[in-house]
């Protein structure tokens, strides 16, 4: 099996080494970048690259933008790892298509268990096509391609969904009408348990009715049930 390849993303010195140090020292092959061009620069040359772990207070661009620019190109783990921990950042971090977002000061253990589980998740993305080739699911007029995690609107307008957003929405589409808790959303998504105020499930609802619904007020395919979790409720055409 092909050793994992982690992106560090950092310009502070002494925490970029640790973090090469400390994920080194779990078997992983490590890359470092100091900024953006540098990020950039590593995965050209790198296509094998697993997992990013990035700041957001960088020089140049910062990290938000990067992710931006990343999920543009790649669909590889993104794991924020910064200092700045307020909700709107995190947040705005998940809406991005950050897998996780883990503030300063860190748990070394526990930066190293989401980074594996993540990579595990990813790595295991290969197989998954392999397996799924049931073709396209089709709803109300949109389709999701199975294999290359592609929604198409009605109009013929298709986008790769990231891999929470694609898991998510399937799950659902699987089991029209069905109540979902959040739990079983983000174990289904993450393979993680909830945490407290964690709002990873919300943010990935939300980013999934961007797709197709006019108004978030006013659901069309995904039903918020107060206090339950979230059901699509509309029809299945295959």
């Amino acid at each position: 099996m092909q050793t994992p390849v982690i992106l560090i993303v950092e310009d502070e010195d002494v925490t970029r080494l640790n973090l090469v140090s400390l994920f080194e020292a779990e078997g992983y092959k490590v890359l470092e970048a100091i900024d953006g061009d540098d990020m950039h620069d590593k995965l050209t040359s790198n296509d094998d690259v697993s997992l990013v772990i990035m700041d957001i207070n960088l020089p140049g661009k910062n990290g938000l933008i990067l992710a931006r620019e990343l999920r543009q190109k790649r669909n590889i783990g993104l794991i924020f790892l910064t200092g700045r921990d307020n909700d709107v950042d995190r947040i705005l971090g998940l809406e991005i298509g950050a897998d996780d977002y883990i503030t300063k000061p860190f748990n070394p253990r526990e930066l190293t268990i989401r980074a594996r589980n993540l990579i595990s998740r990813t790595g295991s993305t290969a197989e998954e096509s392999k397996l799924e080739t049931n073709g396209v699911l089709t709803f109300n007029g949109w389709e999701l391609d199975e294999n290359s995690r592609c929604l198409t609107s009605p109009a013929g307008v298709a986008k790769r969904l990231p891999k929470g957003e694609y898991r998510a929405l399937r799950l659902m589409l699987d089991s029209p009408g069905r109540i979902f808790s959040r739990e079983q959303l983000i174990k289904h998504m993450t393979g993680r348990e909830l945490r407290a105020n964690d709002r990873t499930v919300d943010v990935t609802i939300r980013r999934i009715r961007k797709h197709f619904e006019s108004d978030a007020n006013t659901p069309e395919l995904i039903s918020t049930i107060h206090g339950e979790g979230y059901r699509f409720i509309g029809k299945i055409d295959n």
